[in-house]
């Protein structure tokens, strides 16, 4: 299966500089064990500080090994330092959008995933050319009103397409179209996402607080 650990420096205790020493690091540990994607999620940073954050983590990915750091909803940032690619939600620019803009400006590969809360997001993300959908949330979260979309729902988003499904305009088939699972994800659980056809899962928690990353990862490369 394929990893993407999302960030989240307020879990951390201490100081904002103290925070982001520690997530830095994380990452670093991240890089290290083969997470194959790193999504830098600090929302509540204004522009200048999530650049300089940015620009800390893509060095480090690209010192410690192959994993691709992709900004949270900030594609002028993303292309800014050169990082991998952008994750967009539903209120961003569509991928198409995203992906003329980096290429215009770095003329690289530029990745575009998707943030999906239902099978027809799925579907559009896909036929808008994303390169994988995050799908959430999949597994009930402490502390979260937003109700699980269970296994069910996982294993219907991943399932080929039909021609049912492409009234207007027919996308890729979806056998190809990688779909991570998201939400509730943890070691109990995830090898169910990958029996109901998830190509990977991501996570905060599952990654940022594991005792023996390198470990997760190589159970998860596994299933």
């Amino acid at each position: 299966m394929l990893t993407c650990y999302i960030t989240d420096r307020t879990q951390f205790p201490g100081s904002e500089a103290a925070r982001q020493e520690r997530l830095l690091r994380t990452i670093a540990g991240a890089c290290a064990a083969g997470v194959d994607y790193i999504q830098l999620r600090e929302k509540d940073l204004d522009t200048r500080e999530l650049e300089h954050l940015a620009v800390e983590a893509l060095r480090i990915a690209r010192y410690e090994g192959t994993s691709r750091l992709l900004i949270n909803h900030r594609t002028d940032i993303a292309v800014a330092i050169g990082a991998d690619g952008v994750h967009l939600t539903g209120h961003d620019v569509v991928p198409p959008d995203a992906r003329e803009a980096a290429t215009a400006l770095s003329g690289g590969r530029f990745i575009v995933s998707v943030a999906c809360h239902s099978y027809d997001e799925v579907r559009r993300a896909e036929a808008s050319g994303a390169d994988f959908a995050l799908l959430a949330p999949i597994f009930q979260k402490p502390g979260t009103p937003s109700a699980a979309l269970g296994l069910n729902a996982l294993r219907d988003a991943t399932r080929p397409s039909t021609a049912a499904d492409t009234a207007q305009e027919k996308p890729r088939s979806r056998r190809g179209f990688p779909v991570f699972a998201l939400g509730g994800v943890d070691e109990s659980n995830m090898a169910s996402c990958a029996a109901a056809g998830a190509a990977g899962v991501a996570g905060i928690r599952l990654f940022q607080q594991a005792q023996d990353l390198h470990n997760l990862v190589q159970r998860l490369r596994a299933i």
